[in-house]
């Protein structure tokens, strides 16, 4: 592999919408083993240092339920896909039942020959890692609901969009969604209990796992699980997750590349919490307003998936957090 660049690019690539691409005329789904080499020499050939992989994950049919009743949603998707159909909604991939490669993407072995196919033209592979939440259907929730910030039956009539009744072999219980302080819950997710240490300590084990098949993690709204984040969101306490489970992942694997979602004016935090990069929304949205300020069309890169660069920030101590500054993840 070539060293490493100080400001690596990244190229983000959908991977269901991906291989749904793929399948056209195949006469049946495409897994990870169909991706072309001349796709993967394409990549490369336009200079990206890395590939991350969005949803590749195990997810449920409790999450893909939710996703294709939500009325909201729905309209988000009819948006962006007119000719919608209901096998089109394959659930969030953010709604996760555990870090193994989802069955239908050919599960772990087709993408450990993804990654070296990869690593032989010189590009490196990110996943994803979603630290404040589960899928409804996680093991978990019947293994062991004590991971998980429960709630009463008073908090689910104050705020039913933020709690639901679960099923399960012991009973029925309220838990909550996974959410920010600034949003309501995340419908197909359940929150996670940072403020318990085997949650912690079992998520710190997922972490370890998923650095075992790439060469970097991208952590989903990594900021809801600080502890002066969680505490304000949930009202516990907590100690912090980060920095003890970068060591973990560093001890065994020292190359490993962290990279952080987050917002609020947090990015600073995060690189001292052991982060190698983090997301720069200011960058974001001044890019953002430039673009919608031109008049002149998008290139073929802005058309097939814009690279995201990073960077690390000097940005002042972080001022409290407003509502008018949070970002809302789309489904």
């Amino acid at each position: 592999m070539p060293a490493r660049p100080r400001y690596p690019s990244l190229y983000q690539v959908n991977t269901r919408v991906w291989l749904n691409g793929l399948a056209r005329g195949r006469g049946r789904l495409a897994t990870l083993d169909d991706v072309p080499g001349e796709e993967l020499d394409r990549l490369a050939g336009m200079g990206f240092d890395w590939i991350w992989l969005l949803s590749v994950w195990r997810t449920g049919e409790a999450g893909r339920a939710v996703s294709r009743a939500n009325p909201e949603w729905r309209r988000e998707f009819l948006r962006t896909l007119p000719d919608l159909r209901e096998e089109d909604i394959g659930g969030s991939g953010f709604a996760i039942c555990g870090y193994t490669v989802h069955p239908g993407l050919g599960g772990d072995a087709a993408l450990a020959r993804l990654r070296e196919r990869l690593r032989q033209r010189g590009l490196r592979l990110m996943l994803d890692f979603v630290p404040n939440h589960t899928a409804l259907d996680h093991p978990w929730v019947e293994e062991h609901p004590e991971y998980y910030v429960a709630g009463s039956e008073l908090d689910l009539t104050r705020a039913p969009r933020d709690y639901a009744w679960v099923k399960g072999r012991g009973g029925d219980r309220v838990l909550a969604h996974g959410r920010d302080p600034y949003f309501p819950g995340w419908p197909d997710t359940l929150q996670l209990d940072y403020g318990n240490p085997a949650t912690r300590a079992a998520m710190a084990g997922e972490l370890l796992r998923i650095a075992g098949q790439c060469d970097g993690a991208r952590c989903d709204m990594a900021m809801l699980v600080l502890p002066e984040v969680f505490e304000r969101t949930w009202g516990r306490k907590t100690a912090p997750f980060w920095p003890q489970a970068i060591a973990r992942v560093r001890e065994r694997f020292p190359r490993f590349t962290f990279l952080a979602e987050v917002y609020w004016d947090l990015e600073w935090t995060m690189m001292q919490q052991g982060f190698d990069y983090a997301y720069d929304k200011r960058l974001y949205d001044r890019l953002e307003h430039a673009r919608c300020a031109s008049t002149s069309p998008p290139d073929s890169t802005t058309r097939t998936g814009s690279p995201a660069f990073w960077r690390t920030t000097t940005s002042p101590a972080p001022r409290p957090p407003s509502p008018a500054a949070s970002t809302r993840r789309p489904r």
